[in-house]
């Protein structure tokens, strides 16, 4: 059975298409997402040769007006109109109404991410590397999937082992079944047992705190304890310190699959920008921080899913671009990671939201599972 998402409804302050010009604008869309091409009044003549009050002059009049509010516009003289960024995000916030997915794609996307593909004992690493490469699969462009971050993670075990020259390997289970593996380099030599007495006593009071939270309760504990632990708590204020150091902006690991769809969309012909483009997705440092800017633009979106189109994104290499995301949620409803995709503002706008939708609320499931 066919999923179906419901899309709010914004009037924007500029003066908004009256019904008839709402029809064309959708007909223009919906036809150049097909064509790629400019949309002429002829086609959409043909399109509506049956409709009553739809002359081709009028056609013709309705596209001047769109054009006139910005939501079209001509790419060159006596050629059709192609849809402005303002145009997608009308449309977007208008004219998209009720979702509905495919079967087709219900069917692909339970049985990559479905209960026989991935049990529990699944690495959750495997689980976020599969669902950037389906959501490529599906939307043909790039699939991104973003981890919990290591200082926001809530702790289900840590273990210190020493290392040569005064480093220690962090390992640090966390929910749902995370695996983080950090290398910190220590001032001074610290015996194994102080280690193993530090992780003992973070595992039987912290359990279910993040490492940020550990962090400051400790500072507490440091002015209320006895000296007796004096030792032991800086021991492991200095552990857990280090463990998250340049971790507060960090959103966690990052999967990326389908980059190099790019480079066969005819939306990137210009190379340049096309390079310009792959250089911000490597550089997943600046992803990750785009990511987040495009989550919090409006925390009120049913389901969380945010389209953020051409001129609205932030980095210049990305004004090309469409970026729709979702965030995906595990235990006691904290955000645990994001997940998007990432094309040309020419994007199957329905069709891709609803897919990212759909798979934030099916890798949830999977990530809260026990």
């Amino acid at each position: 059975m066919a999923v179906t998402e419901e899309r709010p409804t914004t009037e924007k302050s500029f003066s908004a298409p009256n019904a008839r010009g709402r029809i064309i604008l959708s007909a223009i869309i919906n036809e150049h997402l097909i064509t790629g091409e400019p949309i002429g009044s002829k086609i959409i003549a043909e399109k509506f040769a049956n409709a009553a009050g739809l002359s081709s002059a009028t056609i013709r009049s309705v596209m001047s007006d769109l054009e006139d509010f910005g939501l079209v516009e001509q790419p060159h003289t006596s050629a059709g109109r192609i849809p402005t960024d303002r145009g997608y995000r009308f449309y977007v916030d208008n004219l998209l109404g009720v979702l509905q997915m495919s079967n087709e794609d219900l069917s692909l996307i339970n049985k990559e991410l479905g209960l026989n593909e991935f049990d529990s004992s699944t690495a959750p690493d495997r689980l976020m590397e599969k669902t950037s490469q389906l959501l490529s699969a599906l939307s043909q462009n790039v699939g991104i999937v973003v981890s919990p971050s290591l200082a926001k993670d809530r702790l289900q075990h840590i273990e210190f082992v020493n290392l040569s020259d005064k480093r220690i390997l962090v390992v640090l289970v966390s929910a749902p079944n995370i695996v983080h593996n950090k290398i910190i380099r220590m001032n001074e030599a610290i015996p194994n047992e102080q280690l193993d007495r530090t992780s003992n006593y973070l595992n039987a009071r912290f359990s279910g705190k993040s490492l940020a939270e550990i962090r400051t309760e400790i500072l507490k504990l440091m002015h209320e304890e006895t000296s007796l632990f004096d030792k032991m708590l800086q021991t492991a204020m200095i552990l857990c310190s280090q463990s998250i150091e340049d971790e507060a902006d960090n959103r966690g690991e990052i999967y990326v699959d389908g980059a190099s769809n790019i480079l066969y969309k005819r939306d990137f012909a210009d190379l340049e920008r096309a390079r310009e483009l792959l250089r911000t997705i490597e550089e997943k440092s600046r992803l990750v921080q785009i990511l987040t800017e495009c989550i919090e633009r409006d925390p009120s979106l049913k389901n969380n899913v945010q389209v953020v189109i051409g001129s609205e994104n932030s980095a210049a290499s990305l004004q090309n671009c469409t970026l729709i995301t979702a965030p995906y949620r595990g235990g006691g409803g904290g955000t645990v990671g994001t997940l998007s995709v990432l094309g040309p503002t020419r994007i199957e706008y329905a069709r891709t939201i609803s897919i990212v939708s759909y798979v934030a609320r099916i890798l949830e499931k999977m990530m809260t599972r026990e």
